[in-house]
């Protein structure tokens, strides 16, 4: 575990199916490699597929007080509703990143914040994948952009714990992370 106090928060929203939580679980596992101290909180719409889903992540050097993250240092959306909902959700100095296939640019943001628009499911497309990776590509941009967690232990975690799901999305996968890190 690193000696220097570290705590950085994530907000990950969009619509039920586009691994949002997935994207937030990979952080937190990669945390937990990482000796330190991770939450990762879930939420739901009324409708699983299709419906509105987010989660909060937290990692941090010290034990978590309260799991819930209002304002956090990184804010990723994959859809119009989430940007609205959470735009102003970002820490002065954080970062949003937006999918920009699926969000219009936004208008009229702050300037005290980082903003990163990531065409996800084009490069997911490129990669030879669907737009199930598109989650990995903004996970890259993210670890990227914020380091949250470590880029070799992020990809670490998601060869445990995606290639030995499906391992035939494994390299899929790893150059979605590749390429996203490249739009930070």
């Amino acid at each position: 575990m690193a000696d220097k106090k570290f705590e950085m928060s994530l907000i990950a929203a969009g619509f039920g199916g586009q691994g949002l939580m997935v994207l937030g679980q990979l952080i937190a596992y990669t945390g937990i490699e990482e000796g330190r101290f991770v939450s990762w909180i879930p939420s739901y719409g009324p409708e699983m597929r299709g419906g509105t889903a987010n989660c909060c992540v937290i990692v941090s050097s010290e034990e978590i007080g309260a799991p819930v993250v209002d304002v956090a240092d990184i804010v990723v959306v994959m859809n119009q509703p989430s940007l609205e909902k959470f735009r102003d959700a970002v820490k002065p100095g954080g970062v949003l990143i937006y999918d920009s296939d699926l969000i219009e640019k936004p208008e009229g943001l702050r300037s005290d914040i980082r903003v990163i628009g990531v065409a996800a499911n084009t490069i997911a497309r490129e990669v030879g994948g669907d737009d199930k990776v598109a989650n990995i590509v903004l996970l890259g941009t993210t670890v990227a952009a914020s380091g949250i967690v470590g880029d070799a232990v992020c990809v670490e975690t998601i060869k445990e714990k995606l290639g030995k799901k499906k391992p035939e999305y494994l390299p899929k996968n790893l150059a979605a992370f590749e390429k996203g890190k490249a739009q930070a």
